[in-house]
């Protein structure tokens, strides 16, 4: 089973951009998409409701915002959004497919000033608990998503530089260790060991795609039952940033 992890950077702009072209080609099973920014009814009748898929569709309420989607190629349960309660900003949704649930996580970003890193945080308080909570459920569960905070110094292309930034805080770097400490497996630094990246998001500003000067802010998280059966997990830079600023992160079980 293939699962592939991509902030798309706005659904609409991506088609225009090959999305088809790219996801034919990485040929998953399962799709978690995130930033959609767009309601079903906005995008051509083809992809709305695309000839061979299930799609489960969570939108924010407000338009051309955020917003998450699960595809699978497979007959998928549909299992609920959000942390167990509203979720206007349409950040989460959760799917069962062959007997693993599958979620789509796209964490806030602090870095638009003072307020959104205090609602980032807010929502990083939630986000541990209910992922506690998923450890106790006893099936395989992958969680995929952009989460908006490089882990490590193997995260990040300049970490001197950007310790000051919101998304490579000391907190929410800690945040992040406390929660792989749940029993969370980080599939692809699993893989591939303590090297520098790869990266899954790079700026649009100078030279960040053609240097590599990249985050890796796009996971995909494995319990320990999901976690036994990976045989694969790769980032998919080249053609991917034709289509968004994030690349696809790839995920194979077995």
């Amino acid at each position: 089973m293939r699962i592939v992890t991509w902030n798309v950077n706005g659904l609409r702009a991506a088609l225009r951009k090959g999305f088809g072209e790219h996801l034919e080609a990485l040929a998953p099973d399962v799709v978690l998409l995130q930033e959609v920014r767009a309601f079903p009814s906005q995008l051509p009748p083809e992809w709305a409701a695309p000839d061979g898929w299930e799609v489960a569709w969570h939108a924010a309420e407000k338009a051309g915002y955020a917003g998450t989607a699960v595809w699978s190629r497979a007959p998928m349960e549909r299992l609920g959004t959000g942390l167990g309660g509203p979720d206007p900003e349409g950040r989460v949704i959760s799917v069962r497919v062959g007997g693993v649930r599958f979620v789509s996580v796209y964490l806030p970003s602090g870095s638009s000033g003072d307020h959104r890193q205090a609602a980032k945080e807010e929502w990083m308080v939630r986000f541990y608990d209910w992922m506690r909570d998923l450890q106790a459920l006893g099936e395989p569960v992958v969680v995929g998503g952009d989460l908006n905070i490089a882990h490590t110094e193997l995260d990040i292309w300049n970490p001197k530089g950007n310790a000051g930034l919101s998304g490579f805080l000391p907190h929410e770097r800690a945040w992040f260790t406390t929660l792989l400490a749940q029993g969370w497996t980080d599939t692809l630094r699993a893989r591939l060991g303590p090297m520098q990246g790869p990266y899954s998001w790079w700026s649009n500003r100078g030279e960040a795609r053609s240097k590599d000067r990249g985050w890796r802010i796009d996971y995909l998280l494995a319990n320990s039952a999901a976690a036994a059966r990976v045989v694969g997990v790769s980032v998919h830079r080249a053609g991917g940033l034709e289509v968004s600023d994030h690349a696809p992160v790839v995920l194979d079980l077995d």
